[in-house]
């Protein structure tokens, strides 16, 4: 399912980027994202989109870093078993500013579709706390996203 929707980016799975390769925490944000998006049992090419956007405006890489990170976060996942190796990577490189915009990135994914899953909630309480975000804040991160999406609180 994966491979087929990042064969939409039009690459195949042998050109990874160097760059990418070298920077574990990159890797480790992108496999997070794709983990929130499958959540709900299938990855909406807005979810992809939004992951897209978001790996390109938070590392500054052009279209085939991302799609080349994409593709390895694809491949990532698919072997994951846990995502504590994740949250450790990201926990241990970003600061607490930074740790609050990955939930914020999260949150994005999960709202791609204007639909939070029980599963995805779940995912985001656990990331938080992983990441060691608290619980008010990881829930002023999620308002923050639905105002800037335009989604109406329910």
């Amino acid at each position: 399912m994966f491979n087929k929707l990042l064969a939409l980016f039009g690459a195949s799975n042998e050109t990874a980027a160097e760059g990418t390769k070298n920077h574990p925490h990159h890797l480790a944000v992108a496999s997070l994202l794709i983990e929130a998006a499958s959540l709900d049992g299938s990855i909406a090419e807005d979810e992809m989109a939004t992951i897209s956007r978001l790996l390109s405006e938070k590392f500054e890489f052009d279209v085939a870093a991302t799609e080349d990170l994409m593709r390895q976060a694809a491949d990532n996942h698919a072997d994951a078993v846990e995502i504590f190796s994740f949250t450790r990577t990201i926990k241990d490189k970003f600061d607490a500013d930074e740790r609050i915009e990955m939930i914020e990135m999260l949150w994005e994914v999960v709202y791609a579709d204007e639909v939070l899953h029980d599963y995805e909630a779940n995912l985001l309480r656990r990331v938080g706390g992983l990441l060691h975000v608290p619980d008010r804040q990881v829930g002023e991160a999620k308002k923050r996203v639905r105002a800037r999406l335009g989604i109406d609180a329910r």
